[in-house]
């Protein structure tokens, strides 16, 4: 089947003052368009198995893009509905392959598919086929064509705001000499519509869209005409489907103020506060069809609430820490205005035989008020009760926090706020009790592209506690700053480079009159794994181990994608801990091992072992460590 038939094709697509659609028309065909419902009133019943072969001559790189397109490759080793189910498969694969060839720059290409020797497109559905049936799909590309002359008519003017620039089309290719993929054309488009929508012209559309292919040379010609429309500023907001909410608390949340000039970006982030709220099962702003005499264009926010209350369970493992299960309840939009209070409780330390005399038992509450003072601004009250056993001390406690915390970007989020704590411990330096107040803050900044499974990007969380211990009458201030960075290499991240570095002091009184808590340990699935949790500290000679004032870390772990399901992952960890000043490199901590994931729509569930490299006299000979997403 000839991809054309004439030297020269002119298309003129588009219509004025509409926003296109993701489709569009070119040389006759429908790119980027959902074919699945083509021929789909030919199925029937019958299985139709078919050997399927590929041939793309001269290949020019393409077999990758033609197996990609076709749905017969999709559908290789499932036998069809039959010789019509096959045959409507065959006759979607002509649109599909030459779509694809379209997006590469191939115009003159012939694609056949023939189905027992013969061309699928004149052979009728009812026929009777070979059980196999052979399916050969023979694509010749033809010549690569260039773009000749492009334009962008009514092109947005250049912006000095480094918020609203947009990359111009030459930057993706449309420019003269460049490869005429069609989907050049597509990004082109959307990029002068984004230039006009972010200087304020919301209702900004293609008006037309001229292409000429010319066969004597192998060149494209393509025109886009763009219709800017009138500069919009934000109207009012009407709130649709709200139940148990407050409409006029969720029209404040959005953050869009009447009378302001219109911003894509500001929209976006009217839909990122209203998914913080974790209240709605959809949540969607709409515009009205046309822009108001007044320059004010209208909005709808239609939501839909989710229910009131959410349960969750999640466990732990690992050889040395033994068993964990924790679960939380949650309750959704309290008093109208989403508010969230989540109570979350603790078993851990579970080993057998069983003892509960070792468990770790931890009991919680956390309120939070969204859009306290600010749509991006967070009120956060916290209370808890615990009982830890740890290699090195067994705490008893109670405390809480009041803070906010405040999204100050997509990827910064600040917090701060006071706290209280009543401890009492258990460890080397006796039975001590401890009351603490003090202020916090806190910075986050992510950037990476995947919270549970990074391939690239970088993460950077830094925290200062300024407190006073009253027991002791004895003030002192703890900082810690933590950054992981991630390098992803091959097709679709196969290979992931992943690093963390974390750095923590504390300034403050003697060891013994410093609440535990307070001070460093490492050890753990967390930290150096290997080594139990909080095992590694300072030893004063006389075989005593305390926390410490300095604490260094540092990971490095190679992952790798064996296939959709499977991942493997090597690792070495390093840390170590120290009283007063940061000790000699024979003091750090090695722990190594190698670990499986297994990927879920909900992040890779991780299975690690790791041995300590230079353990100590009652450090485990290895560990085994089983949780959901990456280590870190």
């Amino acid at each position: 089947m000839s991809i054309c038939a004439r030297s020269v094709l002119v298309i003129v697509a588009g219509v004025a003052l509409t926003q296109p659609s993701q489709a569009f028309d070119l040389f006759g065909l429908k790119l980027f368009e959902d074919q699945s419902d083509i021929d789909a009133e030919a199925v029937i019943a019958d299985p139709q198995p078919y050997v399927l072969e590929v041939s793309v001559a001269p290949d020019e790189g393409l077999e990758g893009v033609v197996r990609g397109a076709s749905g017969l490759v999709s559908g290789e080793g499932k036998p069809a509905s039959g010789a019509a189910g096959l045959l409507a498969q065959a006759r979607g694969d002509y649109r599909r392959i030459t779509a694809a060839l379209y997006g590469e720059g191939y115009y003159g290409g012939v694609v056949n598919i023939l189905v027992g020797g013969r061309e699928a497109a004149t052979l009728r559905p009812d026929i009777n086929l070979p059980d196999p049936v052979a399916v050969q799909i023979i694509v010749n590309p033809g010549p690569l064509f260039r773009f000749n002359r492009v334009s962008v008519l009514n092109q947005a003017p250049p912006t000095d705001d480094p918020d609203d620039f947009v990359e111009p089309p030459l930057g993706i290719g449309y420019g003269a000499g460049e490869v005429a993929g069609s989907g050049v054309i597509l990004k082109a488009e959307q990029l002068a519509l984004r230039a006009w929508r972010q200087q304020g012209y919301a209702k900004a559309a293609i008006a037309k869209r001229d292409v000429v292919a010319d066969h004597s040379n192998n060149s494209v010609d393509a025109t886009i005409t763009v219709n800017p429309g009138a500069k919009a500023a934000f109207g009012p907001v009407a709130v649709q489907g709200t139940e148990r909410m407050d409409p006029d608390f969720v029209r404040r949340q959005t953050g869009l103020a009447e009378g302001e000039e219109y911003d894509p970006d500001a929209l976006a982030r009217a839909q990122k506060r209203l998914d913080r709220l974790e209240v709605f099962r959809a949540a969607r702003l709409e515009a009205a069809d046309a822009i108001q005499t007044n320059g004010l264009l209208p909005y709808t926010l239609i939501v839909q609430e989710l229910p009131g209350r959410r349960f969750g369970a999640g466990a732990t493992y690992s050889t040395v820490d033994g068993l964990g299960l924790e679960g939380f309840h949650l309750w959704r939009n309290l008093f109208g205005q989403a508010e969230r209070l989540r109570l979350d409780a603790k078993v851990a330390s579970i080993a057998f035989p069983i003892d509960t005399a070792q468990f770790d038992y931890a009991f919680g509450g956390t309120f939070t008020k969204p859009g306290f003072l600010t749509p991006d601004t967070d009120l956060v009250a916290a209370i808890s009760a615990e009982r830890t056993i740890v290699p090195k001390y067994t705490e008893t406690s109670i405390g809480g926090r009041l803070g906010l915390t405040h999204f100050y970007s997509d990827q910064l989020t600040l917090t701060g706020g006071a706290s209280f704590e009543r401890n009492r411990f258990d460890d080397s330096f006796g039975t001590r009790d401890f009351t603490t107040a003090g202020v916090y803050a806190g910075a986050v900044y992510d950037g990476r592209d995947d919270k549970v499974d990074p391939a690239s990007g970088i993460y950077l969380a830094g925290n200062i506690e300024p407190f006073y211990e009253f027991f002791y009458g004895k003030p002192a201030v703890q900082a810690t700053i933590e950054g992981r960075t991630y390098f992803g290499f091959g097709e679709d991240d196969k290979f992931v480079l992943a690093g963390r570095v974390k750095a923590g002091a504390l300034i403050g009184p003697q060891l013994n009159e410093i609440a535990p808590d307070k001070l460093f340990f490492a050890g753990g699935g967390g930290s150096v794994r290997g080594y139990g949790f909080k095992s590694i500290g300072v030893d004063n000679g006389a075989g005593t181990v305390t926390g410490g004032r300095y604490l260094l870390e540092a990971s490095l772990e190679a992952r790798a994608k064996i296939n959709e399901q499977f991942g493997a992952v090597g690792f070495i960890d390093g840390g170590y801990v120290a009283a007063d000043t940061f000790p000699s490199l024979d003091e750090l901590r090695l722990g190594a091992g190698i670990g499986v994931r297994y990927y879920t729509g909900l992040g890779p569930l991780r299975a690690d072992i790791a041995i300590p490299l230079n353990k100590r006299a009652g450090d485990p000979d290895y560990a085994l460590y089983i949780g959901i997403g990456q280590a870190f």
